[in-house]
């Protein structure tokens, strides 16, 4: 494929930003143009090189793309939709990056645009925002879902899965339908689950905190994504309701089964229930991006001794390597080590677990 397109963006956030730089790393020929109403990311990419023409407003200079990115909220991209195709080429492919597919389509279809419309969801993200946060990297062996309207020709979809290929993801074609229901699963419900979870023991709890107190470990990791954004989910929820009200109530009813094998002492039930969970859980395939986004992190054994905590954040420090989170695994039921120091990138994690244990420390690596 040609090495010298041009290509805009209306949001420059995180993903959008992401895109962006990964394009200018492959492509450093292209050209590419953003809107976006937030003036500082606009100047950030410009004075990092990332992007060539800042706009101020959806406008003529939309009407030289060969790809426009659609990578603001949901309901700003809907109201953007109409804007943009008074200068949208019948050349440039439209496609987006939001977590819901299906109305961006019915959206996409009213407008007239079915013939130059591929959705797409890149798999990767972070609860850090902005186009401050982005990385080229972002999309490195990420799965990239690509819903392509019936219209497109087959050479387009083709140019374009290369395209995001070439970025370091890895496309993966499917149907708006198809991934509603498959990110319902995956995703949205357990993120609905996880803050269940979270308010039942909130609920639940004593006037002094106990159940808050000792909660680690397992809890702590199935119940790590309650703390992304509400306003998201809000969204994800109006958006994907019946897909996700569906699989809620088959997780409603599997809920109410094992409650009756406890409540019947059902042995044998018990053991397959738990048995079947394992060894469905350990074939999956230990990718390190996804909807849900992996924990980079590893335990060590320390003394309980003054200047312990600090002598580790010091060596690691010295190497260059930032720490996400670090701190005391008070609750040891299902860990080893008794301290965490939880990292950015899955990357950091061996170095840094190299260097400690050249350092005498002894390193449990998370799973």
């Amino acid at each position: 494929m040609k090495n010298d397109f041009t290509c805009g963006f209306i949001g420059l956030g995180l993903i959008g930003g992401s895109i962006a730089r990964a394009l200018r790393k492959f492509y450093p020929e292209c050209r590419l143009l953003a809107y976006d109403i937030n003036n500082k990311a606009l100047e950030a990419a410009v004075k990092e090189g990332i992007i060539n023409t800042p706009l101020s407003s959806i406008n003529e200079s939309f009407r030289s793309c060969d790809y426009i990115f659609l990578c603001a909220p949901v309901t700003e991209n809907d109201n953007c939709l109409m804007e943009l195709k008074k200068y949208l080429s019948p050349d440039c492919l439209l496609t987006d990056v939001g977590s819901v597919k299906t109305d961006i389509h019915k959206n996409i279809e009213k407008a007239g645009l079915s013939s130059q419309f591929i959705g797409g969801h890149p798999m990767a993200g972070s609860e850090r925002t902005g186009y401050i946060n982005s990385r080229a990297l972002l999309l490195e062996n990420a799965y990239y879902i690509l819903t392509p309207c019936e219209g497109v020709p087959e050479e387009i979809i083709s140019d374009f899965k290369e395209l995001i290929a070439s970025l370091g993801a890895i496309p993966l074609i499917l149907t708006c339908s198809q991934h509603d229901y498959v990110t319902a699963a995956i995703s949205h419900l357990p993120h609905v689950v996880a803050a269940s979870l979270v308010n039942l023991i909130k609920a639940s709890d004593s006037s002094d905190g106990i159940m808050k107190l000792i909660a680690a470990g397992g809890f702590k990791d199935i119940t790590r994504i309650a703390s992304s954004s509400p306003v998201m989910w809000q969204q994800i929820c109006l958006t994907n309701g019946e897909n996700i009200s569906s699989l809620l109530g088959s997780y409603i009813d599997s809920l109410n089964r094992i409650k009756t094998e406890i409540d019947h002492a059902g042995g044998d039930s018990l053991y397959h229930f738990f048995d079947e969970a394992r060894s469905y859980r350990d074939s999956f395939i230990d990718a390190s991006s996804g909807p849900i986004k992996k924990s980079y992190s590893i335990n060590i054994e320390i003394a309980d001794e003054p200047g312990a905590l600090a002598a580790i954040a010091t060596i690691l420090a010295l190497h260059q390597i930032s720490i996400k989170n670090i701190g005391i695994v008070h609750n040891r039921e299902q860990e080893d080590g008794v301290l965490r120091v939880e990292f950015y990138h899955e990357e950091s994690i061996e170095q840094a677990s190299e260097i400690l244990r050249s350092k005498g420390y002894t390193i449990y690596c998370k799973k």
